[in-house]
């Protein structure tokens, strides 16, 4: 991986020397279907013109190609030596002209680990699937160029493909004399470029918009998929949610879509949710839902979706210049894509899911050692690699959302129209959009910025309240607090909202101000005089990004009667709140169990549902104290059925708490009723046990040594697709014998055989929480192996592994001082690989508090 690194200074000097005037792409796919003997193809031909001019002429530069060889190198006529110019990562251009041509002919590789082109054999029916996922420097993979966010350019790709097979890029394409060719694209960066070949199942549609001085807008639509999953695509909602996106978008931005034809690829064995490639956006193909899910899925989808669609304008028609301003797009999308969703779909809770889900992952990355500024500094590309995490996501686009209330929606929106109009198939950074807010909203960007995107870390906002002699509020004020790390007092702009029960015993608001927040402590003079609240909600509306705590009275209240608070944002907030003292072991872990216990029956919202069981099993594996933790999961399986039993029948709740008691089940009877289920013997009214649903009770009774080997191969040949794969290898893995460990270990560590969808199922299977000491002697072997995994493996594998891999579930001193050995011997290791340890002891020590915090309060 280190010879593939590009440094920002290198990308820096490459941009003040060149500019790009046009690619033409050619690639032979031909190759993949391999050939009568069943070889595995490992090589494509990729033919790569480039014409770009150079501000120094005689200078020397470089193209970025990542190939196993170059069969030839042309620079403005003259043919080099692949031997000379070609080190496997760079070619050296040397003497450059005013103006000048490149063409490369290479063998490239095709991808198991979903960087490059990946190509995937279905094992359903041996049909051979391709796609490309470049995100952050993978073009270079399949053909030479320019390899950084501001050397634009429009691209022109031919390819030729097996007969049969259909061939999908940004543009539209049309295939002559066994040609794909594709229409020229718009200026746009080398990591938004797709191809997407093979027998897809593909439909269409079409987008019609008439504007209001009479331009009428047609955008060809298309959804594509395996053939295997043609069955459950249900291609109408996914046309209907990008329609209703497309409305949103034109209806705000002023500016129509501006790359032709929308299609979607829904993709097999994907690293991320999606990738905006526009005109050829790609998905993971989860998103096709193989068995009955919640509405939270549909949901999850259709923000997905137009979160992608965002980026047609944020991020693909203006373009960051380098990485250190990725939230320019990935903070915007995550914005947009909740914002369109809430006002164009039918998904109008979505916000409640954005307070309690998205935040949860920026609040995590924000208290990390590696947490960064919204604007970070990312000097290459392995640190662009992971800075999209929490921060640039989900901190960014609450930190937007902040931004809303502090300048007013119409400010915001006008300021983003003239950043498209101005900017448009350009590159910017942070100043050029802070420049437009000001001339829209009036307001001082620049001390904003400095407080939101150029810090790190996360204020807590706790409510201190006096009463007066007749029992009213006297005063009432907010304590903002910082880490010591990150001591910045943000200015907020908050809703504080005072709760009291009412006599039908429900738990409702009664008065509500908006403030300023600004330093240590800010008074709410609006709220004084108010009757006493049994709950003050810092935050409430979830307004700012920040920690909710709560006062003595307000914790009481919710102790008692959480599940009474009927505004289901207000919920979401304080289950959020109390996750988050939880994890600062400020909660003890069996008391969040127990309100999870006591209250998520009661919770009306699936996705905040989904959630609480998630956090319920964190705060069992982590922070429980170990010997609590039998007890524990022994009143979470008999909560889950409990609840199970009750839920209507055939309802989303009912689907949701049976999956969380198949995830906790571990006691006979348990097992015993999952095995049941699984061969009809035992029934619940409503409950339909599907494919997905099988699967999900495999999982326990393999890892309780319940499901072996043979019964894994029989569930397999019933659902002999690559999803049952997939499940069936995490299976595999999750079985409780030292054989069983050491294969896995040996297939993810030792080998680089499994594709990264493999990969990350045995990753997911190997260290079950009920096989904590069956796995224990992989820490040291861990700490052995992961320098040598980043050096050998891509970056991808390699985060799968250090993240995946490292011993969590060995949560002792011990292992925390073997973490700070290892770090202590590898000061030279590649920044990226101590962050990502760095990462894993900050959990690891976090755990210890949170399980001295649980102990404590057993005593």
């Amino acid at each position: 991986m280190p010879g593939e690194n590009l440094s920002r200074d290198e990308a820096r000097e490459r941009a003040a020397l060149l500019s790009v005037d046009g690619y033409e792409v050619s690639l032979d796919l031909r190759s993949a279907v391999g050939d009568a003997g069943g070889t595995e193809p490992r090589t494509f031909r990729s033919v790569t013109t480039v014409r770009f001019r150079c501000s120094d002429p005689g200078a020397t530069s470089f193209a970025d190609l990542i190939a196993p060889s170059v069969t030839a190198v042309s620079l403005n006529g003259k043919d080099l030596d692949p031997s000379e110019v070609f080190d496997g990562t760079r070619i050296v251009l040397e003497e450059l002209a005013p103006e000048n041509e490149l063409v490369v002919d290479a063998q490239c590789a095709y991808s198991r680990t979903g960087e490059g082109l990946h190509r995937f054999v279905d094992p359903e029916d041996g049909e051979v699937y391709l796609y490309t996922q470049y995100e952050p420097a993978d073009a270079r993979r399949v053909f030479a160029g320019f390899e950084q966010p501001d050397l634009k350019a429009p691209f022109r790709f031919e390819v030729r493909a097996p007969e049969g097979w259909t061939v999908w890029s940004n543009g539209a394409g049309e295939r002559h004399d066994g040609v794909w060719r594709f229409a020229e694209t718009k200026p746009i960066s080398t990591y938004i470029t797709a191809v997407v070949a093979g027998p897809y199942h593909y439909v269409t549609d079409t987008y019609e918009r008439t504007f209001e001085d009479g331009t009428r807008l047609e955008i060809p639509l298309g959804a594509m998929c395996r053939k295997g999953l043609a069955p459950h695509f249900d291609a109408d909602d996914v046309f209907l949610v990008t329609k209703q996106g497309l409305d949103f978008f034109h209806d705000h931005f002023d500016f129509p879509y501006p790359f032709g034809k929308y299609d979607q690829a829904f993709v097999p064995e994907y690293n991320l949710g999606a990738m905006e490639n526009p005109g050829m956006v790609t998905f993971r193909e989860e998103f096709i839902f193989r068995g009955k899910v919640t509405q939270a899925s549909y949901e999850r989808r259709a923000n997905v979706i137009l979160h992608e669609m965002a980026h047609m304008w944020f991020g693909d028609l203006v373009t960051m210049v380098w990485w250190d301003d990725l939230w320019l797009k990935e903070s915007f999308a995550d914005f947009m894509g909740s914002f369109s969703m809430v006002e164009a779909t039918r998904f109008d809770n979505g916000w409640i899911t954005f307070a309690n889900n998205r935040k949860s992952w920026a609040y995590r990355a924000d208290q990390l050692p590696s947490t960064h500024p919204v604007t970070a500094d990312i000097p290459d590309l392995e640190a662009a690699k992971l800075n999209f995490d929490g921060i640039t996501y989900a901190k960014g686009a609450s930190v937007l959302k902040q931004l809303v209330a502090y300048v007013g929606r119409d400010a915001f929106l006008e300021g983003a129209r003239r950043y498209f109009k101005r900017h448009a198939y350009g590159n910017t950074r942070l100043g050029d959009l802070l420049s437009v807010l000001e001339e829209t909203s009036g307001r001082d960007m620049a001390a904003w910025s400095r407080s939101w995107l150029q810090t790190a870390g996360v204020n807590s906002l706790t409510p201190q309240v006096l009463l007066d002699a007749e029992g009213r509020i006297d005063e009432l004020a907010i304590v903002q607090e910082a880490p010591e790390s990150h001591p910045e007092l943000r200015p907020h702009r908050v809703a504080v909202g005072l709760y009291r029960r009412t006599e039908d015993g429900s738990v409702e608001r009664y008065a509500r101000a908006e403030v300023d927040v600004h330093g240590p402590r800010t008074v709410v003079g609006e709220l004084a005089g108010a009757e006493a609240p049994g709950l003050v909600l810092v935050n409430d509306d979830d307004l700012t990004y920040c920690k909710i705590r709560f006062d003595e009275a307000s914790l009481a209240t919710l102790r008692e009667h959480l599940g009474e608070l009927t505004d289901p944002l207000a919920r979401a907030l304080c289950w959020s709140a109390l996750w988050n003292l939880t994890r600062d072991a400020l909660l003890p872990a069996r008391d969040f169990v127990g309100l999870v216990l006591r209250f998520a029956g009661r919770e009306s919202d699936i996705g905040v549902l989904q959630m609480l069981h998630a956090w319920a099993r964190s705060a069992l594996t982590h922070y429980a104290a170990p010997g609590w933790r039998a007890e524990g999961g022994r009143l979470l399986a008999e909560g889950a059925l409990r609840e199970l039993r009750a839920a209507a029948p055939g309802s989303q709740h009912q689907l949701t708490w049976t999956r969380f008691y198949a995830s906790v089940a571990a006691g006979p009877e348990d097992l015993r009723l999952l095995r049941g289920l699984l061969e009809g013997t035992d029934t619940i009214d409503g409950l339909e046990v599907d494919q997905e649903l099988r699967w999900a009770f495999l999982e326990p009774l393999a890892a309780h040594g319940e499901a072996d080997e043979k019964v894994l191969a029989a569930e397999l040949a019933r659902d002999d697709t690559a999803s049952g794969k997939r499940h069936q290898v995490r299976c595999l893995a999750a079985r409780p014998s030292e054989a069983v460990k050491a294969q896995a270990w040996a297939q993810v560590v030792e080998s680089d055989t499994l594709s990264n969808a493999l990969v990350e199922a045995t990753i997911a299977g190997f260290e079950q929480p009920s096989q904590r000491e069956l796995v224990a002697p992989y820490a040291e072997k861990y700490f052995a192996a992961i320098d040598r995994v980043w050096r050998e493996r891509s970056i991808q594998i390699g985060m799968d592994v250090v993240r995946g891999l490292f011993p969590a579930l060995q949560d002792s001193e011990d292992t925390l001082a073997a973490t700070d050995a290892w770090l202590s011997a590898h000061e030279d290791a590649a920044p990226a690989l101590r962050r990502l340890v760095l990462e894993a002891r900050d959990d690891l020590a976090r755990t210890l508090r949170g399980q001295a915090c649980d102990a404590a309060a057993a005593r």
